[in-house]
């Protein structure tokens, strides 16, 4: 299949349809004038051969009894090429001669005197042609029993007419060339204005039109913005939109500039809360184990180990939230090697422990090191979160399975499970802060319910490490993919082992 077609510039078709009008009217013009001009001539040449068609019925009525008699012809004013014939009532000839250069007639052969036969008399004139003698325009008289045809030849009307066409062929080829020229010329000058907007709209368009761009955009120059001419109010509609483009970009580099100051702001609150909070909280806690210890032998104050869980749970919080806001300030990170098969096997054994309810599986080949360079305690707790998710948002016996996989420059773990999957409208957020689950997907393993800020961390890592999270989601399946450029990956085996079980 084909691609459209690609336009010519008016450059070129304006010339083309200029020139091509151009040779219609003359064309119509030239044809028009030369059968004007053959009118003409034929009826002049009409009237003469009447005239001597008549002047040679009168010579040969005063020899009716010689019907072989053309001495009418030897009389003088007869024109070079005039032919004369005698013929009887049934239109036959019965002599024929024609006049040459030094006027004495000549008689025509058998062929020449049969292209003269049955010619109607007293008729208007016609076209024959006698052999050897060209084209004649012929013309028979009766008079008083005496039939006469007389011919003159159209030699001078073709001659004449062939000039014309000739010389209205050679003027207009140069009238054509000369007007393709001046109009190629003048179409061009009168384009300029409409080239020069072009090539603003052009310069325009190959300009990064970010909101941070501080370069003013071109413009269409002041002398094509008038309103006279098309080219002009174009131009002029063109700046006018430039203008607009950067209104609206200046607005958006304000408010993104707002809103970059607002959360520099707002991460700056959250670190510094944040960090405030941490020492109470760790007060409190430390108090709260003091006093459930000292409650006596029994079990402990079933008020006091709930604000034990609540405090270990808020201290978690603020734990997220303080990293979160350290890796959206670029904080640098702790640089090594860090072998994700082992560091994934490590968090599903955890997993396990922690989620017995579930079923646990692990897809790796031991034998394979893929290796990141990064932080290992934040990686670790970016794959912690992804198996503590699929744990907490998934009912008892959800089948979770953890594989590690590498392409030629990116480490890839994949965490999924089968159970109800996540609902569409809530995907697209899913790694937001304080982003909560659908009712469908609550939390299962603490009443609680959790802060929205797990898959915010793994996101957040992910990104700080130069590489991303994504979330895919059907019922039945669920599947978070957590993806890190690699430092090195050794050698392995295709072949892959079969999935393994963390209990085994």
């Amino acid at each position: 299949m084909t691609g459209p077609r690609r336009g010519r510039s008016l450059r070129t078709r304006l010339p083309v349809l200029v020139t091509a009008v151009l040779v219609c009217v003359c064309a119509v013009l030239a044809v028009t004038t030369v059968f004007a001009q053959r009118a003409s001539l034929m009826g002049g040449l009409d009237d003469r051969v009447g005239d001597a068609v008549e002047r040679d019925a009168a010579g040969a009525a005063r020899h009716p009894e010689l019907p072989g008699d053309l001495g009418f012809l030897t009389e003088g004013g007869r024109p070079a090429g005039e032919l004369a014939a005698r013929v009887d009532a049934r239109g036959r000839v019965l002599s024929a001669a024609v006049v040459t250069e030094d006027t004495s007639p000549r008689p025509l052969t058998a062929d020449q005197t049969d292209a003269l036969a049955d010619v109607t008399p007293n008729g208007p004139p016609g076209t024959r042609t006698v052999p050897g003698l060209g084209t004649y325009r012929v013309a028979a008289l009766d008079a008083g029993g005496v039939r006469v045809v007389t011919g003159l030849p159209m030699d001078d009307v073709r001659d004449t007419l062939g000039t014309l066409a000739r010389t209205e062929a050679l003027l207009a080829a140069v009238a054509l060339t000369a007007a393709c020229c001046v109009s190629t010329a003048v179409i061009r000058r009168q384009l300029r204005p409409l080239g020069r907007v072009a090539a603003t709209a052009a310069d325009v368009s190959r300009a990064p039109l970010r909101p941070g761009r501080t370069t003013d955009l071109p413009r269409v120059p002041e002398r094509d913005t008038g309103p006279d001419s098309e080219a002009g109010q174009v131009g002029a509609a063109l700046n006018r939109l430039i203008d607009r483009a950067e209104a609206s970009l200046a607005d958006r580099r304000h408010g993104e500039e707002r809103v970059r100051r607002s959360e520099e702001r707002m991460r700056r609150f959250l670190a510094d809360a944040s960090h405030e909070l941490r020492t109470p909280l760790a007060a409190i806690a430390g108090y709260a184990e003091l006093m459930s210890r000292g409650s006596g032998r029994g079990a402990p104050d079933p008020a006091w180990r709930r604000v034990d869980a609540e405090s270990a749970r808020m201290r978690g919080l603020v734990e997220d939230l303080l990293l979160l806001a350290r890796l959206g300030e670029r904080a640098p990170l702790q640089a090594a090697e860090v072998d994700m098969a082992a560091l994934v096997a490590e968090a599903a054994w955890d997993a396990r422990a922690a989620g017995a309810g579930h079923v646990w599986r692990l897809e790796l080949d031991p034998d394979a090191r893929v290796l990141v360079l990064g932080d290992r305690a934040r990686l670790r707790q970016a794959v912690a979160n992804l198996l503590a998710n699929a744990r907490a948002h998934t009912p008892a016996g959800t089948t979770v399975t953890a594989t590690v996989g590498a392409t030629a420059a990116a480490c890839v773990v994949r965490v999924r499970d089968d159970g109800p999957g996540i609902p569409p409208e809530f995907l697209p957020a899913v790694f937001d802060p304080f982003t909560r689950a659908d009712p469908s997907r609550a939390r299962t393993g603490s009443p609680g319910g959790g802060a929205g800020l797990g898959l915010a961390v793994v996101a957040a890592i992910a990104t700080a490490h130069g590489g991303r999270a994504e979330a895919h989601s059907i019922p039945g399946r669920t599947e978070f993919t957590l993806e890190l450029p690699a430092a090195r990956r050794a050698p392995t085996d295709p072949a892959r082992r079969a999935p393994t079980d963390p209990a085994r």
